[in-house]
């Protein structure tokens, strides 16, 4: 079983999207709280959720007023017609004042991409409009290529995937956000584990530069299918930044399987090149 923990925090006020230099990765956490499963409303407020055809299919997370990043392999289809954005959600099954939803008019998916080996396991989504920034509704920062994090950090996962592992039982309504705390593992430690005959990637040491773990080695905490493209974040400096993106692991929540995450830092200068796309710092 995972288990998830869960956060409170003061509101905020309105904000607009010039205020972004001041507003990112501000979700004013005061106390944590582990073994919880459920967030509380706003608390993870660039928390995206990713609509194929109207239904949640993976994580993101807002960047921008009109940005949104993921996973590149949520994205099978680039059509972005086939898409919508929900920000502002809290439990999918209910309809709430505080959400919004966009159409998406670009999906850029990373040219290096590799569906075989999850490389630059990374894209970035263009929303039709730019939105106004809530309470409720927040970019988180992101981090420059050359910021390090140290391995044992503890940091949060967040989305609305299962809550078993094995994948065997999905999120109940009104499937509410989940959010669970885990704790940043060096590659090297990571490729360790992976190499130990376990289900799959024996003998092979699959992590690569642009990728980071998390998680334990005794497993039991970690994100699952639902998760894709959802935000690894860490709280640094008094900010929240988005360190890593879900990407890929071995089941879920298992011994000496953490989970694996795109790294961020190492797509800085991609987010900052694509066309129409100024990081606001």
């Amino acid at each position: 079983r995972i288990s998830f923990s869960h956060l409170t925090h003061p509101s905020l006020s309105l904000l607009g999207a010039e205020e972004i230099q001041s507003t990112c990765g501000q979700s004013m956490a005061t106390s944590r709280i582990v073994g919880g499963q459920n967030a509380q409303n706003g608390e993870w407020p660039w928390q995206a959720s990713i609509r194929y055809r109207g239904s949640h299919i993976c994580g993101g997370s807002l960047i921008t007023e009109q940005w949104v990043v993921s996973a590149a392999h949520c994205f099978n289809c680039l059509d972005p017609s086939d898409y919508s954005i929900s920000l502002g959600e809290f439990q999918l099954d209910i309809q709430s004042a505080n959400a919004f939803t966009s159409a998406v008019s670009q999906i850029i998916v990373h040219s290096n991409y590799s569906p075989n080996t999850f490389a630059s396991d990374i894209a970035l989504v263009l929303l039709k409009k730019p939105l106004r920034y809530t309470t409720y509704i927040l970019p988180v920062c992101l981090p420059d290529w050359s910021d390090f994090i140290a391995s044992g950090t503890q940091c949060w996962v967040t989305g609305w995937g299962t809550i078993l592992k094995n994948g065997k039982e999905n999120l109940p309504p009104p499937r509410t956000l989940q959010e669970v705390q885990v704790s940043l593992m060096d590659a090297q430690m990571c490729n360790d584990l992976y190499s130990k005959p376990i289900l799959g990637f024996t003998g092979s040491r699959p992590i690569k530069d642009d990728m980071l773990c998390a998680g334990y080695t005794e497993g039991g905490k970690d994100a699952c299918q639902g998760d894709s493209g959802g935000p690894l974040v860490c709280f640094q400096t008094d900010l929240w930044f988005l360190i890593g993106i879900v990407s890929w692991g071995v089941d879920c929540g298992l011994a000496y399987r953490p989970g694996v995450y795109t790294r961020v830092s190492a797509y800085s200068d991609w987010i900052q090149q694509q066309d129409s796309f100024m990081i606001l710092s």
